[in-house]
Formats: structure tokens, sequence, C-alpha cells
């Protein structure tokens, strides 16, 4: 059974740090490519962040370029999202997403709730 398990929202003051984890099970986690996405309300829900298979050349979206890090463990099937200098505008529902490196396989996670208060 597929899984995508998130953990680590929940609520910070602006400037403040979480770090989210998904932890992958059910696949062969080494062979997806791992993104996060974030959906506020109302919005639709966009890509933050990817890191491929062998973690090499992360990429990001403009609004949190060197303000969040993704990264990832092989060995323990996790990737994760690494958020300092946290703004109110980064409140959203945070999603982790695997994709098949060779195909149109996907999974997501079921969401974690971050809020940054002013």
């Amino acid at each position: 059974q597929v899984q995508l398990v998130e953990s680590g929202g929940g609520w910070v003051q602006a400037g403040g740090s979480l770090r989210l984890s998904c932890a992958a099970s059910g696949f062969t986690f080494s062979m997806y490519t791992m993104r996060w996405y974030r959906q506020a309300p109302g919005k639709e829900r966009d890509q933050v962040a990817l890191i491929t298979s062998g973690g090499a050349l992360p990429n990001y979206a403009d609004s949190v370029k060197g303000r969040f890090t993704i990264s990832r463990d092989n060995a323990k099937n996790t990737v994760y999202l690494q958020m300092n200098s946290l703004k109110p505008e980064d409140t959203a529902v945070y999603y982790c997403n695997a994709r098949y490196m060779y195909g149109a396989r996907e999974y997501w996670g079921q969401g974690t709730q971050v809020t940054v208060s002013s």
C-alpha cells in the first residue's frame, strides 16, 4: 500500500522556522522525483520545491528561494522541507508529491497545515 505521510506542520510566528517531513512507503522511493506543493485557501495548489532522485539540482519557486531547503534521505524513504524566515503568506496546506522518473505514476500525501502569524 502506497503511503506518503507528512508531518511537522503547525503554527509559528513570522520569522520562525518549521521542518516538514514526508515519509514514503509502498514504492521504490529512490526512483521518484519528490516535490512539495502548497495550497492556500481559495488558491490553486502551487509547486514549492523539487528534488530529483539523487538529490542534485533542487529547484524552488521564486517566492521561497533562499528561505526553504528541500532534501531527501533515500535510506529513510523521507523527503524534508526546511522552512526558515517564514512569512504570513507562507500559510497553506503543504503536500508531498512523488512522481515516477520514467512514467506518469504519481502519489500525494494528505497534507499538513502551516500557519504563520504576523
